[in-house]
């Protein structure tokens, strides 16, 4: 082992330097780039640099770094220029970072990091799950949404939700870490009373991680058939631009263009047998229970689809931002209200909190709105009443456009149903119950589309539909535990 005589500026730029890389290496992994396999290693540099590169007293700037660049190049694109305060959110996760890893490093050296990979899992699935809480966070930048475009692999997420598949992301990272810190360890040293790894840990661990990769990806294809099973013909209507907006700025020329040609798109999915039609959230801004200046009821019966319409209704106590669905026979079959409004905007929903599906010949049906996508309660709060389909308006804007349907991939696994989500100019998907996308339509820039596809039934009957989010829960409780007993964590270390 080589004593290293580098300067503290040096050490200093070098673990910058580490955590940046691992910063840049998670934003690749997501979307738009879809590098989804950097993921599975994308910590090690920084850990590198937190438990080893960095001075001691400074090893918390690495985690500060790390968690402030990858949330900046994740969610920069989502919120700047915004205005909103949304976009101070990367400076949040880089003080936070900064205020609690700040003791990790001397905690492991004690324990001799025996609980290196258990803490490491712990933290971060339990910021996860916190964030869940948090009605303007929800399960965005979750490190899961990396792997949309892998259903073969996130199959197991019916089983522990997206929690389980961001655990076993951490898992191997972390492995990955104290295998690199082991790895430094028998070749240099920086601080002559630093604590090594020892190999039959690092190796341990190693092994743990490896195995339960294999075991995964084997659930995770048994549980991934062939399609198979009835499917319904569905339909996305996607209008080339904001319709909400539109209405908004008074151009009430442009949006009556637009809804005559979202009529037009809709007896033309129709024509190719769509029998489940979905419109974008927010379409109009009125009740068509008590106007129907479209003659939706109308289209409805020369169709013969259903139709799933999304509105808004401006109240003195509020908005009433709420989806329903019209049955062939022209009749109004209920009302959902949006479960999750978009808070940071200032929009409310007046009529959130049921959760109504509809019996019909096609199966049960069921429609959740936008935002609900990123939480995990409202698709499994359908599921647990039998719904089979879920229509999801939507209104996103153009820095989600590449982001928001890989949400819908992971509630249609969780739930096993498939999902049919319209947006309002960027971005439409029709998803099966196993979280392939049939069809999808993503402009950034905005753009119409119509999009028509069979979507296999979904059965509503996973493990995650019953327990829920079980395996955050775990992780939350997990991280208690080492904030709280960190301390007699290092007595009984040594005491052994």
């Amino acid at each position: 082992m080589k004593n290293l005589s580098t300067s503290i500026v040096g050490r200093i730029i070098l673990g910058l330097a580490l955590a940046m890389l691992s910063a840049g290496l998670v934003v690749l992994a997501f979307p738009p780039f879809n590098l989804w396999f950097l993921v599975w290693f994308s910590f090690v540099p920084f850990l590198l640099a937190q438990h080893r590169i960095l001075p001691p007293k400074l090893s918390a700037v690495a985690s500060a770094v790390f968690n402030g660049l990858w949330l900046w190049g994740y969610l920069g694109p989502v919120f700047g220029g915004s205005g909103l305060f949304m976009e101070y959110l990367p400076i949040f996760g880089a003080v936070l970072a900064l205020l609690t890893d700040g003791t990790l490093r001397r905690f492991h050296a004690q324990t001799g990091y025996r609980w290196f990979v258990w803490q490491g899992i712990a933290a971060w699935m339990g910021f996860e799950m916190i964030r869940l809480f948090i009605p303007f966070a929800g399960t965005w930048g979750f490190i899961a949404y990396t792997l949309h475009t892998q259903p073969w692999l996130i199959q197991p997420a019916s089983i522990f939700g997206i929690f389980g598949v961001s655990a076993l992301i951490v898992l191997v990272n972390y492995a990955l870490g104290l295998a690199a810190i082991k790895f430094f360890d028998a070749r240099w040293t920086l601080d002559a009373d630093a604590p090594v790894v020892a190999s039959p840990l690092a190796r341990r661990w190693l092994v743990v991680a490896g195995a339960t990769l294999v075991v995964w990806v084997a659930l995770s294809l048994a549980l991934f058939p062939a399609p198979s099973g009835p499917t319904v013909r569905v339909a996305t209507i996607q209008p080339e631009t904001s319709l909400i907006t539109l209405a908004n700025q008074g151009e009430d020329a442009r949006l009556a263009e637009l809804h005559a040609r979202m009529v037009e798109q809709t007896r033309e999915a129709a024509a190719q047998g769509a029998e489940f039609i979905v419109w974008p959230e927010a379409a109009f801004l009125y009740d068509p229970q008590e106007q129907d200046p479209l003659g939706l009821t109308e289209l409805a019966r020369e169709t013969g689809a259903y139709l799933v319409i999304g509105y808004i209704v401006v109240t003195d106590e509020g908005l009433r931002n709420e989806a329903t669905v019209i049955s062939p026979e022209g009749e109004f079959l209920g009302v959902f209200g949006k479960d999750h409004p978009v808070t940071f905007a200032g929009e409310t929903s007046i009529t959130r909190g049921t959760y109504p599906v509809y019996e019909t010949p096609l199966g049960v049906l069921g429609t959740i709105i936008c935002y609900d996508l990123d939480f995990t309660d409202t698709a499994r709060n359908l599921a647990r009443q039998g719904a089979q389909l879920i229509a999801v308006p939507s209104n996103d804007w153009p820095g989600i456009a590449d982001k928001h349907y890989t949400h819908v991939v992971f509630r249609a696994i969780e739930n096993r149903i498939a999902m049919v989500k319209s947006d309002s100019g960027y971005d439409s998907a029709i998803i099966d119950p196993y979280g392939r996308v049939i069809a999808l339509a993503v402009f950034p820039e905005g753009g119409e589309a119509t999009l028509v596809a069979d979507v296999p039934l979904g059965s509503g009957d996973s493990i995650a539909v019953r327990l829920g989010d079980w395996v955050g829960w775990l992780s939350l409780a997990g991280m208690v535990f080492f904030i709280f007993g960190e301390k007699w964590l290092v007595k009984r270390t040594e005491a052994v």
